[in-house]
């Protein structure tokens, strides 16, 4: 009896390890693997994480020996053309949790097993499934802590599957060899030089992230992942959205490494920290519309302000405020931001500002390479105020004093605002408080190579402080 085909349908699942949707089709029969790249979805994929997409797609297509199919278009009428038109049995996936999603695979499911074609779909990207975790009610945790406790006291995070795929018997491809290129995902002028010099897209690349990080970061992970320029942090973040490692690998290998080198209290806040991202996945699927809406109803009131001026400023790094210029540089060269400084910088817009959280989610969804729709959009809610579980909006980050305290020699500012490195520790903070003198003797002249700071601190913490009291009185 001839073997039967099954199709492995990868997703935000780029690997071959720990990848439980491959290892069923693996069982089942020839594996036939699928890419469909559907634009039409909501939050089609920015810049950066088109950049990335194309090489991590290159790089699984490697691992499959060329082998890997890729399609372009509606994924809710091309998979089922392409299972019946290969005489596939199966069709496998790891689920996504994005709303629209969600609602196309279940609409998938029903049409596969119309055609007799049997659907199934895995848990390939979390360590927990959005509908674990609830409490005794049966709704779901608003506050993170309790989550992380319960989580964790009652379904202890499952290790990896380390099952060989050696037996990987794939479908050969008959595509032209340029087709990952025919999906159009690398824009016609580079300027993607810095990540490409930055990053490895692919599933080896996650493996190098994760043994640099256990190697070099993780002993100093809890205090020096507040640093920017001393890079204790893992930077494993668009590895994980694109599903090139699983969260439930990058935490075993972590712990395991904290209980050989003593360090297990800084590889469990790693750990949390990983469970901050279950988090906003979990907030994602039980409160679907946080992507677009306040989570806070009342924040519905707020009076954000239409400032284009300003807006465009915040995102050329041309704020006239070292460290937040700084940031935003970083995001634009490399496609990452340190997460100290997106707190910083996204409470810069929406305080200082006064601009909506989701103008700093589209640009950050454009050029962030770990653009992920849960944790932006979470994240971004959070720094605002209007989220669950999120910072009190009277908690507004100054950008001098979190210079001082978390890049004290300049370090960081004078990586990406080369234009003051002149200027000593002291002054790199706030330029557009220093003495002109000094200035001149740096060759910073504000207004020219430099801006000044487009706004005062002190003044623009008021009006934001009254703008949030308006909505209590508004009742």
């Amino acid at each position: 009896m001839p073997e039967q085909t099954v199709i492995m349908w990868f997703r935000q699942d780029l690997r071959l390890g720990d990848n439980p949707a491959l290892l069923t089709a693996i069982e089942k029969g020839r594996v036939l693997p699928l890419f469909i790249l559907d634009e039409g979805e909501d939050w089609a994929p920015g810049a950066a994480s088109r950049w990335w997409l194309h090489h991590s797609l290159s790089a699984l297509n490697e691992s499959l020996q060329g082998n890997l199919w890729v399609l372009k278009g509606d994924a809710g009428q091309l998979l089922p053309q392409f299972a019946k038109d290969h005489g596939a049995s199966h069709v496998f996936w790891n689920r996504c949790y994005e709303p629209s999603r969600i609602a196309r695979d279940s609409l998938l499911k029903q049409t596969l097993k119309e055609a007799e074609i049997t659907p199934g779909s895995y848990n390939g990207s979390l360590i927990w499934e959005p509908w674990e975790n609830l409490k005794k009610d049966g709704t779901p945790y608003k506050v993170f802590t309790p989550f992380y406790k319960y989580a964790i006291s009652n379904n202890p995070p499952a290790p990896p599957s380390h099952i060989s795929i050696q037996n990987l018997d794939s479908v050969e491809c008959s595509q032209d060899a340029d087709r990952i290129e025919r999906l159009g995902l690398l824009p016609k002028i580079n300027w993607y030089e810095e990540m490409t010099a930055t990053w490895q897209p692919g599933e080896t690349g996650a493996r190098q992230k994760l043994e640099h990080f256990i190697e070099n970061g993780l002993y100093d992970y809890r205090k020096g992942r507040d640093f920017p320029s001393k890079r204790s942090v893992s930077m494993l973040s668009p590895h994980l959205h694109f599903g090139e490692i699983s969260p439930r690998e990058a935490a075993q290998a972590v712990k395991q490494a904290g209980e050989i080198d003593t360090n297990e209290e800084q590889a469990e806040h790693f750990v949390r920290e990983l469970i901050w991202r279950e988090f906003s996945y979990y907030s994602l699927y039980h409160f679907p519309h946080l992507c677009q809406e306040n989570i806070k109803a009342q924040f519905n009131r707020f009076p954000w302000a239409a400032d284009e001026t300003n807006l465009l400023l915040w995102q050329k790094g041309q704020t006239g405020f070292p460290l937040i210029d700084a940031g935003m540089r970083e995001l634009w060269q490399t496609g990452y931001m340190h997460n100290r400084v997106r707190m910083i910088v996204g409470s810069f817009l929406v305080k200082n500002l006064m601009i909506h959280w989701l103008e700093g989610a589209r640009w950050f969804w454009d050029c962030l390479v770990d653009a992920d729709l849960a944790n932006n959009s979470c994240s971004w809610q959070w720094v605002a105020g209007s989220g669950a579980d999120a910072a009190p909006y009277f908690r507004i980050f100054n950008p001098v004093t979190q210079s001082q305290r978390f890049d004290p020699e300049g370090s960081y500012i004078r990586k990406y605002v080369p234009e003051l490195a002149g200027l000593s520790n002291k002054a790199i903070h706030d330029p557009s408080s220093v003495a002109q003198e000094e200035l001149q003797q740096a060759g910073v002249i504000l207004g020219e190579n430099y801006p000044r700071a487009i706004v005062d601190l002190k003044e623009s913490r008021v009006r934001a402080l009254d703008a949030y009291k308006s909505l209590a009185d508004q009742g």
